[in-house]
């Protein structure tokens, strides 16, 4: 069951929920990075917020903070090694988007632990993270203005920096055609129509609004089998799944549908969100059977489990050579988490229980905060040093930050090491 949930999310993100986004941006103007940090991560995080509302109106537990803090290291290391290692293209990144949604979501971080310090919520508290998070929203708005000024602010670097990316990007792909490698994309800012001086000049890429063509003209059906053996074996085993979404999702790369796009945004992120409520189900009786402890299984499994829309999504963006794109869904999922926790808290403490505060329980925060400062910085530093690239290199890197970070998290989770002795229900 677990495996078919992976084909699942996949056949979602793959045949409707990513083409209805491509539409979405192509409609409102927006940028690859844009649409990954805002539609592509508010579909791809639904679970988070599914699994918020259930935490505080079900549970009245702390499931949702444990959750949503526990798979942000996951978030942003272990996805952003999973697009290294599984695109076969390297994709060159912008330096503006992913210092953007870097900064938001730090601040974001920090207005949380902030909160939930006392362990204590209050209404304007909460209303205060649905603030940040507007704040967010408006920066992005503005985002052509913000980065047209930064370029002209830093112009020199900026025109030597944008010259020597254009330059090795160059030579990357004649070496590459020459030697039958992998195909450098350099998807950025500036091929989007960034830097064109006509506002009402549609920010998608030139090749991804030639892919939305093609695919509203020659789109095949999904019914139709594949020619290689191992893919008509698959596309045997996922025809349950293929016909109950085909039957109720509109697929807006038929022309037919073309218009339905945001009805196929919100009915494939629904599916999204049940699909991954299966996952995450079967993954916790997997975990009991095999005897893993739970904090160990919050650490590992789950946040991995409660991620796998986040991650298919984001390397499947990464395959197609729209780095921006993958690396703003990475942060912006992990932004949006946030909101997912301000929301359930704000309508709990305003509307419904105005006596008083919502309760948390708030121990090792303090080891969370420095995880999550610790790879937000790596993550920047690491993509600098790479060249601002995704490939091979930076997936390895990071997937091996990822198990150091895991490690000393489950160590720290079982009191092995730190003042963390370890809690058991019931005691």
């Amino acid at each position: 069951i677990i495996l078919y949930m992976f084909l699942a999310v996949s056949i979602v993100c793959d045949d409707y929920f990513l083409p209805s986004l491509e539409i979405i941006s192509e409609t409102l103007g927006l940028s690859q990075d844009v649409a990954g940090a805002t539609f592509m991560a508010a579909g791809s995080s639904a679970p988070e917020l599914v699994t918020s509302f259930l935490g505080v109106f079900v549970t009245k537990g702390d499931i949702g903070i444990s959750t949503i803090l526990g798979s942000a290291i996951y978030n942003l290391l272990g996805i952003s090694a999973a697009c290294g290692l599984f695109s076969s293209v390297v994709s060159r990144l912008s330096c503006w988007p992913l210092f953007r949604d870097c900064l938001a979501y730090t601040v974001s971080v920090a207005v949380v632990l902030a909160m939930i310090s006392d362990n204590l919520i209050y209404w304007y508290e909460s209303a205060s993270l649905l603030l940040v998070y507007g704040c967010y929203i408006l920066v992005l708005s503005f985002d052509i203005k913000i980065n047209q000024y930064l370029m002209e602010k830093f112009s020199p670097c900026c025109t030597y920096f944008t010259k020597a990316m254009e330059d090795a990007e160059q030579q990357a792909l004649v070496g590459q055609r020459e030697e039958g490698g992998p195909v450098i994309c350099h998807q950025s800012r500036k091929d989007s129509g960034i830097f064109q001086d006509e506002t009402d000049y549609s920010q998608l890429s030139t090749s991804l609004r030639g892919r939305l063509d093609e695919n509203t003209q020659d789109h095949q059906s999904v019914f139709t089998m594949p020619e290689a053996d191992m893919k008509r074996i698959l596309w045997v085993l996922s025809l349950p799944i293929t016909t109950l979404l085909y039957l109720t999702i509109p697929d807006c790369r038929r022309q037919v549908w073309r218009n339905w796009f945001m009805v196929t945004f919100f009915i494939s992120a629904a599916w999204i969100s049940a699909i991954t409520y299966v996952l995450v189900w079967m993954i916790t009786i997997a975990g009991d059977t095999l005897g893993i402890p739970e904090s160990v299984m919050g650490l590992t499994l789950l946040a991995a489990g409660t991620s796998v829309p986040d991650t298919i999504a984001s390397v499947l963006v990464a395959q197609k050579g729209n780095g921006d794109m993958a690396m703003s869904n990475i942060v912006g999922s992990n932004v949006f988490d946030m909101l997912c926790l301000g929301i359930p808290w704000f309508i709990r403490t305003a509307f419904i229980n105005t006596s008083g505060p919502i309760e948390v329980n708030s121990s090792g925060l303090t080891y969370t905060a420095i995880s999550l400062i610790c790879s937000v910085a790596f993550i920047l530093l690491s993509v600098h040093l790479n060249g601002w690239k995704i490939d091979k290199k930076l997936g390895a890197v990071c997937l091996a930050l990822y198990l150091v970070f895991t490690t000393l998290s489950i160590l720290y989770e079982l009191g092995i090491i730190g003042n963390n002795p370890t809690r058991v229900c019931g005691n």
